[in-house]
């Protein structure tokens, strides 16, 4: 019986660290968490919503992509640019199914592409024809 009750403040405590831990996290928000019209500048007012899962790894290398709802998407891309910029494509984007885009296979940035990255100066959009210059966005952060 004693070892059990060992057993259970063990574990009590070890949740209450846990809990702690998240209590203490700070708050995600959407603007940080997915592409979004407010993101595109000029902001773009679209009910449109997505969520990206593009990784840049040390050696340069891009995996992942987007996927999105709410739009006819025409095309996809990573660009360079500065929150509040609009910049040059780096990385076109490949559509995969009817809401989503990825990086081709193989694709890898420059070094000053990446040194972009790192300083958070790139980022990716989502097109459509209704808004050609792109409809959702959002920063990537290293």
């Amino acid at each position: 019986m004693r070892d059990l009750q060992k057993n259970v403040l063990f574990r009590g405590a070890a949740i209450a660290v846990l809990l702690a831990g998240c209590f203490s996290m700070p708050a995600l928000s959407i603007a940080a968490d997915g592409l979004s019209g407010d993101q595109e500048v000029p902001a773009v007012s679209t009910k449109a919503m997505g969520k990206s899962s593009i990784k840049i790894a040390s050696d340069k290398s891009v995996t992942g992509g987007v996927t999105y709802e709410g739009m006819n998407a025409t095309a996809a891309h990573i660009h360079q640019g500065a929150a509040g910029a609009n910049g040059p494509v780096i990385v076109p984007l490949n559509k995969t199914s009817d809401n989503a885009f990825s990086a081709p296979a193989g694709a890898k940035l420059s070094d000053a592409q990446y040194e972009a990255y790192k300083a958070g100066d790139l980022y990716v959009n989502v097109h459509s024809a209704a808004h050609p210059g792109g409809e959702i966005r959002m920063q990537l952060k290293p």
